[in-house]
């Protein structure tokens, strides 16, 4: 059996890089695997969250999953603050895994910043959180993005100390699952940083919660040169925005991107941007109408995220059992 995990934190509005990196891709994923989603509040509050916009934003993450094509009959839909084992096999992998291999964490490192010394324990520990997110469930499969590799592996060191220290074979391996490159989506006011719900510019991303003429002003107002666009992939080197609206194209349109450079070779920017508008209005107009549609019956999405979290207690509770036993801890 083939059993995919994967999450996302609810701090703040989904945006087109979150649909085009991970969503559109889990929603592929559901006719090939047996999938389970988590909206991973937990994870959220390794940093502070204002307690009434996390309940909002879990309930908003949640309705732009199912807007976009999750369906939470056929896959589990949750958050991961329901399902105790989380915290319980987080706590297992604290005393598993290795200082030394949090401390080669980079992620820690930049939300931290300079300031490490005033950062939560549980952002320097939050990958072990991750580790048991993905193992209490025993998944095969994870879709991970470039940035999330060096997590995955941690999994797997872990997964393979564990079962090593204890003498069993009880963990997976969990193996990647990378997304395309042209999937990777920058921001709109600069092409060489990754677009981001942290971002201070709200232009620098295009949110799923956007309506048409939103997402016509923000592509409008995106940074790009005063080049036409180019013939060739070769011709977008150093034009980090012209690549990243290109890529933007191809991604929505299901094309390579060698194929949008040539549609659009030698265009102004001007005239790209309007065909750029249509496309982006099309696809995410339905999804933005049926997430305001979502988040007007709140009772709704509440029985989603229990419903799942009772499917994926029932799958984790043995499990953590069986870990429990594995450990020597006396249970109920």
């Amino acid at each position: 059996m083939k059993r995919i995990f994967s999450g996302v934190q609810p701090t703040g509005n989904l945006h087109l890089g979150n649909y085009l990196g991970a969503i559109r891709n889990w929603v592929r994923l559901q006719d090939e695997y047996e999938c389970i989603f988590c909206i991973v509040d937990m994870h959220a509050i390794t940093l502070w969250q204002d307690p009434k916009e996390l309940t909002r934003n879990i309930r908003e993450v949640t309705a732009g999953m199912i807007a976009a094509g999750v369906d939470p009959a056929k896959h589990i839909v949750f958050n991961q603050s329901m399902v105790p084992a989380h915290a319980q096999l987080a706590w297992i992998f604290n005393c598993v895994a290795r200082m030394g291999w949090l401390n080669r964490m980079t992620q820690f490192k930049d939300k931290a910043g300079k300031h490490k010394e005033n950062a939560s324990v549980g952002l320097f520990a939050y990958p072990n959180l991750m580790s048991a997110d993905i193992l209490t469930y025993k998944a095969t499969h994870v879709p991970v993005g470039e940035d999330q590799k060096q997590h995955l592996e941690l999994a797997r060191d872990t997964a393979q100390k564990f079962n090593n220290d204890f003498g069993v074979e009880f963990f997976p391996l969990p193996e990647p699952i990378i997304p395309p490159e042209a999937a990777r989506i920058m921001s709109l006011r600069d092409g060489a940083k990754k677009m981001s719900k942290s971002d201070e510019s709200d232009y620098s991303r295009i949110n799923m919660t956007d309506d048409a003429d939103t997402i016509a002003l923000k592509i409008r107002k995106a940074k790009t040169d005063l080049e036409p666009l180019p013939a060739t992939l070769e011709g977008l080197e150093g034009r980090p925005e012209a690549s990243n609206l290109l890529g933007i194209y191809a991604a929505l349109s299901g094309k390579e991107k060698i194929q949008v450079v040539t549609q659009f070779e030698g265009k102004q920017f001007s005239d790209f941007k309007k065909e750029l508008v249509d496309l982006a209005v099309s696809v995410l107009g339905p999804i933005n109408t049926e997430m305001k549609r979502l988040m007007t019956d709140t009772n709704h999405i509440d029985a989603v995220l229990r419903s799942g979290a009772e499917r994926a207690d029932a799958i984790a509770a043995p499990i953590i059992r069986e870990v429990y036993d594995i450990v020597g801890f006396l249970r109920p």
